[in-house]
């Protein structure tokens, strides 16, 4: 196997932890990828990982040389792409991470596919706050702020959250018409998965921002368990509009107190820094910028 195929064994293996997973991601046998290590391994003279029956971590030395590949590689796809991206098609396989309510978005990554047929994507759904480059993403979708100075970013857009009930709910135990009313009512929480901590309602009067101290009737972690309990009057949510356009467009949940909601939800997408972009990472993120929640976000 050439040199620079080695070196793309060791940069898989590295990243997935296991010389299963290397495998896994390259399509070969966890054999042949152990092979390669070791031929490797003898070639450079040093360990590069240490292993055991239970775990494989990277020496020192490991380290130090899976930056070395990595810049290696990405000058190698630079150069690459740099010569042949005036005629090349977009293609390739594309990964991405969504949140769990990323089902939700499937609408624009079905255009996507239609409008790239030759790429293939790989969607992983998680509210979990991803490594973007340890674990292989070519881009990632997310609500908030982006904190990883690796990565680069566009905002897709900006939302409103909807605070919503179903009609039965409000017909039982009122309309609320001012937050304060919020305190009588059952109300339902998203809890962010990677911090903990309860999503805040966003809640504002003339433009002043408003902490109430909401009861909490009943928590999840991922938005879709809220839908359903909203929709069966369970209670009232605090909702993005791209989860419950559909429920309140054929009235099953009604949107309450819009007047005092902040535009405080921002979209972005993230993908790995890099000097030249290549194709198949930038279709994708120009047609999510123009396509995804079109309908429902404002720019």
């Amino acid at each position: 196997m050439d040199k620079l195929g080695t070196l793309g064994i060791f940069v898989q293996t590295a990243e997935g932890g296991s010389f299963v997973a290397g495998a896994r991601r390259l399509g070969l046998s966890s054999s042949a990828v152990g092979k390669a290590i070791a031929r490797l391994e003898q070639d450079m003279g040093v360990r590069l990982f240490h292993r055991s029956t239970r775990s494989m971590t990277l020496t020192e030395e490991g380290s130090f040389f899976l930056d070395t590949c990595r810049r290696i590689i990405s000058e190698l796809d630079t150069a690459q792409a740099e010569l042949s991206k005036s005629h090349a098609a977009p293609r390739g396989h594309l990964r991405v991470s969504l949140p769990l309510a990323g089902m939700l978005l499937m609408p624009a990554i079905s255009a996507f596919m239609h409008a790239y047929p030759d790429i293939t994507l790989d969607l992983d759904f998680t509210d979990r706050l991803v490594d973007v480059i340890e674990e292989g993403f070519d881009a990632v979708i997310r609500t908030g702020d982006v904190r990883d100075s690796r990565l680069m970013s566009r905002k897709l857009g900006t939302f409103r959250f909807q605070i919503v009930a179903a009609p039965d709910y409000l017909k039982a135990q009122g309309m609320p018409l001012t937050p304060e009313d919020l305190l009588r009512h059952r109300c339902l929480h998203h809890r962010y998965p990677s911090t903990g901590k309860l999503e805040p309602w966003p809640l504002v009067r003339d433009g002043e921002e408003l902490r109430l101290a909401l009861p909490t009737t009943t928590i999840a972690s991922t938005i879709e368990p809220l839908i359903h309990l909203a929709e069966n009057g369970f209670g009232i949510a605090c909702l993005p509009p791209f989860a419950v356009s559909t429920q309140i467009a054929d009235g099953r949940l009604l949107p309450l107190l819009e007047d005092h909601v902040a535009k405080t939800g921002i979209f972005r997408i993230l993908w790995p820094t890099s000097r030249y972009l290549s194709p198949k990472i930038r279709v994708f993120v120009d047609f999510m910028a123009a396509n995804l929640f079109a309908d429902q976000l404002a720019a």
